[in-house]
């Protein structure tokens, strides 16, 4: 009976999928050694534990995501919640929140060193994304006909993107939008690949954030542009955007899009152009500006 009790136990075991905190940095690192239940000394020692452990669950079947536990936000947790932050049990609540409520990568196999970049590229998405919410509702509503202002410019964000998609070449397009302002530059990407029966594929946390940037920049008329480069296996690379004007998008022309791909964006000097790409102008996206607020 205690044999197949055992059995069972293991079995279920790998019903239970688990989420490891991961320390990135040795910023980080060094700000959790002030705990001394944690009893690493050494980041590049912890990361090769950490992964060892992943591969053991992975090999025992059980599936793991990893979570970027931040020292400040677990500290707030703690004096939020009441907890002990140097004990294992907190750590062990706040990965849990995170789990529930922060970016996860699965863990599938691959080195740490290319899940890191990962994580860290899923974090900055987040908050990329949260930032652009938080500014798009406090634009409030329209003083005119009462109209959610940040609601408004997300629908004509929207449009503004399917009209994009549905305009563009053949191919795997790859997408960035960068909005300028205080405190900082708004950046957003997003990988929309088609599949062989001409479907797009997006990412739909991709697809919030891109669609969140864009639509703040509309709203406030702050500078910015949209870069979309296309890939079609046997043909040049095809790049072409357009730059944020008004309610709209505005075409760049090929000398522009030429130009600001072959500038280097700190020192201002010009950069050899890659070979088989086409800097060229944009389709025209025969836009309709009803979709959003006209006021």
């Amino acid at each position: 009976m205690a044999h197949t009790d055992q059995t069972m136990r293991r079995v279920l075991s790998r019903e239970i999928a688990g989420t490891i905190g991961l320390l990135t940095d040795e910023h980080d690192f060094r700000a959790m050694r002030r705990y001394r239940s944690f009893t690493f000394h050494d980041h590049t020692t912890y990361l090769r534990q950490v992964e060892a452990l992943l591969r053991t669950r992975a090999s025992q079947g059980t599936h793991t995501t990893v979570a970027l536990f931040d020292p400040e936000e677990y500290a707030e947790f703690c004096t939020h919640t009441g907890l002990d932050p140097d004990a294992p049990s907190s750590r062990t609540r706040f990965t849990a929140e995170l789990a529930a409520t922060g970016p996860t990568v699965p863990y599938e196999g691959q080195p740490l060193a290319d899940l890191l970049p990962t994580l860290v590229d899923e974090a900055v998405r987040q908050a990329t994304w949260e930032y652009a919410s938080t500014l798009l509702a406090r634009l409030g509503t329209c003083a005119t006909c009462g109209e959610d202002l940040g609601r408004a410019a997300f629908i004509r964000a929207s449009h503004l993107l399917l009209r994009i998609l549905e305009t563009a070449p053949p191919g795997n397009r790859h997408l960035v939008c960068s909005v300028s302002g205080p405190p900082e530059t708004l950046l957003s990407v997003l990988h929309a690949d088609e599949d062989t029966d001409g479907t797009t594929r997006l990412d739909e946390a991709e697809g919030l954030e891109f669609t969140s940037v864009l639509a703040l920049g509309l709203a406030t008329h702050t500078p910015g542009g949209l870069v979309m480069r296309t890939t079609t296996p046997g043909a040049p690379d095809r790049v072409y955007g357009w730059r944020l004007r008004g309610y709209g998008l505005e075409p760049l022309t090929a000398g522009e899009v030429f130009d600001a791909y072959c500038t280097d964006i700190e020192s201002g000097d010009l950069i050899s152009p890659e070979s088989d790409v086409d800097y060229c102008e944009p389709p025209d996206l025969a836009d309709d500006p009803t979709p959003g607020h006209h006021h």
